[in-house]
């Protein structure tokens, strides 16, 4: 079966799938991959064909800041609604629509963040499936001017767009996020949802080997790949290194490691790590609330410390908070102080510890990639 997977150009939108692409590429199935250029070797190591195309969010933003069509253009919300429902779904539904035409694909998976890949599937009428990358975000006003601006897309390309849960399309849904987690709203509505184990993916790299002996309580810090933020790492490890635990810190691509200055003999800052690997050694993560952090670090067991920056994190963040996973920190509270006590409570609290190994075990009994990658050919 040739099944075409499409997500945006980014860590956390691609990142979430890879784990079933690859088992259905090991499956037999003929797999292609349109996304950006930066996954090629990513995908081509693992014999899955790159389609390189879409748009990449900051050119998406350029183009819905200089466009005149969006409602309320002074409305933050609304602009980002309109760059994510309109600027970039419409580029991913033209620069798709040949390649679906040339390679006539069984089958589209396409993210949540990434309706235009659907739109493409739909207009082609070709069964499509939406993959999460995490927790239902049901935002009410995102959700509104989402609706509004996919509704006009989808008449362009003489597609009707359900109202509920505008994204998914009316699509099944890859659900990757454990049921006592979800969104109890979306867990009622009409959208079939199907579990998909969140498996956590990593490029290939060696952990250091102290890391491995796990000696000392580790901790782990990153803002992950987008919003890395200089200040806020340098207060956490601040925090973090007064306790007496092993801190290591990725600061990924967006801030240089020498930028933290001079640390403390307990913490260790590379610029990478394979996250997936480390997950299973360490006994706190400090972290942004991205998605692919949340998920991993669910399935791992491990209590969570959440530093919301921006889009769906702050709802991440809650969804640790309130079910008793972790704590988060806010505003003024982003203070060496607070990152000390909350770390200290969490690594010791029974009750969260407890809570952490339940969701881990919940994570554990999720069909895996494979067992859903063998459903595939059900939906074509």
């Amino acid at each position: 079966m040739r099944i075409l997977f499409s997500s945006l150009g980014h860590y956390g939108h691609t990142y979430p799938l890879l784990p079933l692409a690859i088992a259905a590429r090991e499956l037999g199935h003929d797999v292609g991959y349109f996304t950006g250029a930066a996954f090629a070797n990513t995908l081509t190591a693992r014999g899955i064909e790159h389609i390189v195309g879409g748009i990449e969010v900051p050119e998406a933003f350029a183009i819905a800041t200089s466009d005149a069509r969006p409602r309320r253009p002074e409305d933050v919300t609304e602009r980002v609604a309109y760059t994510f429902a309109s600027v970039m779904p419409r580029r991913f539904a033209t620069e798709l629509a040949p390649v679906i035409a040339d390679r006539k694909p069984n089958l589209v998976v396409h993210e949540f963040g990434n309706p235009g890949a659907g739109l493409a599937a739909d207009v082609a009428g070709v069964p499509a499936l939406c993959h999460s990358f995490g927790r239902m975000w049901q935002e009410p006003d995102f959700a509104e001017a989402a609706l509004a601006h996919l509704t006009d897309l989808g008449a362009e390309l003489g597609v009707e767009v359900p109202r509920s849960d505008p994204l998914v399309l009316g699509h099944p849904y890859l659900d990757i996020c454990p049921p006592s987690l979800q969104n109890p709203a979306f867990l009622t509505s009409s959208v079939h949802r199907t579990p998909l184990r969140p498996v956590p993916f990593a490029e290939p790299g060696e952990l250091p080997s102290w890391v491995l002996e796990h000696r000392e309580t580790l901790v782990y810090l990153t803002l992950g790949t987008a919003f890395g933020v200089v200040e806020v790492l340098r207060t956490a490890v601040e925090g973090l290194a007064a306790l007496d635990v092993k801190v290591l810190v990725a600061t990924g691509p967006t801030v240089e490691p020498d930028a933290l200055g001079e640390l403390p003999d307990n913490v260790v800052v590379l610029p990478w790590v394979p996250q997936a690997d480390l997950l299973p050694h360490v006994d706190l993560v400090v972290h942004h609330g991205g998605a692919g952090t949340t998920m991993g670090t669910l399935g791992a067991g491990v209590p969570q410390l959440v530093i919301p920056q921006a889009a769906d994190q702050f709802n991440n963040a809650d969804m640790v908070t309130e079910a008793g996973l972790g704590d988060r920190v806010l505003g003024a509270d982003v203070t060496a102080e607070v990152f000390t006590a909350k770390a200290k409570r969490l690594l010791t609290d029974d009750a969260v510890l407890g809570a952490t190994r339940a969701v881990a075990a919940e994570v554990a009994t999720m069909p895996s990639p494979h067992d859903v990658a063998r459903t595939l050919p059900d939906y074509a």
